[in-house]
Formats: structure tokens, C-alpha cells, sequence
């Protein structure tokens, strides 16, 4: 018997057609963290519509506030559309 999947984010097949709106994050160039990820490390999110991706694009690009004066986010945050699947 094959065990089910519970959270949809751990599958790891393409998103479904229906989620066409996506965010990609990735380092920055010269981030040490690559050194452990590799220079072309970035994962894909996906949602349904362009205001569900904005709002999560907002959220994960926020500056936190538990940030220290002086700490700047090492992650990079773009739109991505479905066309634009790789």
C-alpha cells in the first residue's frame, strides 16, 4: 500500500496547472551559504492567482523583526509565470 501524501508541499512533481503564479527565491551572489547549496539553489513557489503570489511575496520579503540594525535578507524574490517553468 502506498502511503499518502498529507502536505502538498512535499511532492515533488511540478505544480499542478492551476497554481500558473509563482515566486522563485534564491542567494544572492557571493552568499557563503551557496558554498553549502550550490551556486544555483532556488525553490519555486506556486499559487493560483497573482494576488495570493503578491501577498506571499510580501510576507517572505518583509524585513523581520527580529533582524539586528545592520542585517539585510540574503534572499533574492522574483515573479515567475507558469511559461516560465524550467
Amino acid at each position: 500500500m502506498t502511503p499518502s501524501i498529507c502536505h502538498e508541499h512535499n511532492l515533488r512533481q511540478p505544480p499542478p496547472a492551476t497554481r500558473p503564479f509563482g515566486v522563485r527565491v534564491s542567494l544572492r551572489r557571493g552568499d557563503p551559504f551557496a558554498k553549502l547549496v550550490g551556486e544555483d539553489w532556488h525553490k519555486l513557489h506556486w499559487y493560483s492567482t497573482e494576488a495570493e503570489r503578491d501577498a506571499a511575496l510580501a510576507e517572505m520579503s518583509r524585513r523581520y523583526p527580529f533582524f539586528r540594525v545592520g542585517d539585510e535578507p540574503a534572499l533574492v524574490f522574483e515573479k515567475v509565470e507558469a511559461s516560465a517553468r524550467r
